[in-house]
């Protein structure tokens, strides 16, 4: 049996990067509004399901208008560790 000696490689940057606080922020509140809003008041006479794809549609739009926002204004929490 053979050891191969050396240092473990280290995970590439890329694979370590986490999304932005605001892309959170963006799909939480769009998602709860999505689903209070459009879910429970306005399709309140349609079948169930209809109130979970409004939050999920909220929840997809949220991501994307977060980085859209972390695009062009930056985060709202300032990183500590650069």
């Amino acid at each position: 049996m053979t050891k191969r000696g050396g240092k473990p490689k280290a995970r590439n940057r890329k694979e370590r990067r986490e999304w932005p606080f605001i892309v959170y922020v963006w799909a939480m509140g769009l998602g709860l509004a999505g689903y209070l809003i459009v879910g429970r008041f306005i399709l309140a006479t349609r079948p169930h399901p209809y109130h979970w794809g409004a939050g999920l549609l909220g929840v997809a739009l949220g991501v994307g208008v977060g980085w859209l926002w972390y695009r062009r204004w930056g985060d709202v929490l300032p990183r500590h560790g650069r």
